[in-house]
Parts: structure tokens; sequence; C-alpha cells
């Protein structure tokens, strides 16, 4: 077992855990740490506790100290440079008429480097820009392009539900999330309704997605002979969620269709072939290249 304490360094961020080296720190205290791109100011989102060996990268980097004040006050005076850097770096990018669109900047600690992270359609030439940036700031420049999620989640907006986006209110890291997920939750495949703020599929699909596939694998397919309390019959549509499926029966006056819980029924025979379990909420025709441009 190993005594860590995880590190956030963005509000909405990936949790890194680092050795506390025998500091008393306590979750929602500002520490001063040693990252692979240099000194810098986080938060302890994580208390101190124990983890297994096997489930951290060692060696673990240490915690150099408690955030003092002086730290705090240079942290924010940090935050308030890159906010001129921002405008300075915008202006640069139209000088040199750029196809590139600036998201965010940040200082490290101890102001041996200064990122900027950009969204792009494809490769920039931005040697000359960088050269700019560095005769101005005296300091490393470093460029980096990132993805629309990324975007979203640094700037953050409002999400077709209303609240603030997942990814710039509480989601600590993306997970990949499929077509696959929105056919089987019985969703449209219009990329309008599917989509979030970003472009992309909403991270919102993954959140229930374990559940649809435990009562997919639990619910016979469409087409399946059953058993019923009255008589054999077939599935023709179910609802996943009530576990419910509708069963068209033969009797002596013709056909009916009755709706049974699924354990309330016997499988005799198997559709061969697995048929859509939920209806899709719209049948609009859609050109798949563009629902794949939608997944990550």
């Amino acid at each position: 077992m190993a005594q860590i304490v995880g590190v956030r360094f963005k509000r909405v961020g990936k949790i890194y855990y680092f050795s506390p080296d025998g500091l008393d720190i306590n979750k929602d205290d500002c520490v001063i740490v040693e990252t692979a791109r240099g000194v810098e100011f986080g938060t302890a989102v994580v208390g101190i506790r124990e983890i297994p060996e096997e489930e951290l990268i060692l060696p673990l980097k240490k915690v150099l100290r408690i955030a003092t004040v002086e730290d705090v006050e240079k942290y924010n005076e940090n935050v308030a440079k890159e906010k001129e850097a921002f405008s300075v770096c915008v202006e640069k990018i139209a000088k040199h008429k750029l196809q590139m669109k600036l998201v965010d900047v940040e200082y490290t600690f101890d102001n041996n480097k200064v990122l900027f992270y950009f969204t792009a359609e494809g490769r920039v030439d931005f040697r000359e820009l960088v050269k700019d940036l560095a005769s101005i700031f005296r300091t490393r420049i470093e460029l980096r392009q990132i993805g629309v999620r990324d975007e979203a989640k640094m700037t953050g907006s409002i999400g077709i539900c209303g609240r603030m986006l997942c990814c710039n209110s509480f989601l600590g890291e993306f997970q990949p999330v499929s077509i696959k997920m929105a056919k089987e939750q019985g969703l449209s495949l219009n990329p309008a309704k599917i989509s979030g703020a970003c472009g992309r599929l909403m991270c919102c699909l993954k959140y229930e997605h374990e559940a649809y596939e435990y009562l997919i694998d639990k619910m016979p397919t469409i087409g399946s002979e059953v058993l019923t309390p009255i008589g054999k019959g077939e599935i023709i549509s179910m609802e996943l969620l009530k576990e419910k499926v509708k069963v068209k029966l033969e009797t002596k006056d013709g056909t009916s269709t009755e709706v049974y819980n699924v354990d309330d029924i016997k499988v005799i025979k198997c559709a061969n072939a697995r048929k859509h379990p939920m209806p899709i909420a719209d049948d609009t025709e859609v050109d798949i290249n563009e629902l794949r441009n939608l997944e990550d």
C-alpha cells in the first residue's frame, strides 16, 4: 500500500496522485507540487489515503509544500497575466492571418512557460507566431492544438438540458461515446438531437449505457417464439426499461396482442438475428458518414 493525495490543477480536470511526503494535507488544501512540466499550484481534492501500489505509476512525485499566502497571491497574479496574454496572442494570430482559434492561456506556477491552447481544422504553421510571443513574454512558449471536446470543457456553455455542460461542471475525464449507445437507447439518429455543444456525441449517452446493456442481454430478441400464460406467441416489440414485451398470439378468432413482464414468459426459440430491441425515435434518413463524424 502507498499513501497518496489526489490533486487537481483545474476546477474540473483530471486528478493526479502525489506522495504527501509526511505533510498533513487535508481535502481542499492548496498545494505546491512537482510535475513533469515544472512546479505547479493545485488543490487537494482527495485527502491522504492508502491505495495498492499496483494501481499507481511509481515512483510518485512529491507534494513540495502546502501553499502559503504568498503562493496563493502568485497564483492569482498568474491568472491575471493569462488574460493579458490571451489578448496579445489574439492580436498576433490576426496579424499573421493564421486559421486558428485561441481557446485558453495558462502560465506555469514558476512562470517558466506559457501554454496557449487553440483549435484549428488542420495543421498550422505557427513558427513566426511563437517567435513573436517569445519576444514579448521573454519565456518559453508552447502552443497546443486541442479538440472540440476540450474546447467545450475549457470554455463552458449550456447544454440542451438547460444545465452547464457536464464536462465543464463535473466530468474529470472524457469517456468514449458511440452511435451504438444511441441506438441501444432508442434515440433519434438525427445528429442535431444527439450531439452536444461541441458537435460530438453527448457525454450523457454513457451514463445509462451499462443499464441498457444489462437489459438488452436479459431481454429476448424481437421475433423470438415464446410461451406465455395463455399459449405460444411471437415477440413483436418491447419496452426495455419496463422489462415488458408485446407478444402476438394466434387464437381461434385470429390474432391478438398481449403485453407481459419478461419474467412471465419462456423463450422457446430465439430469433436467429438480433433485431434492435427498441424502436428508433426518429427514422429520418441520415448520412452514415455524418454520424461517424460525431464519434471521437
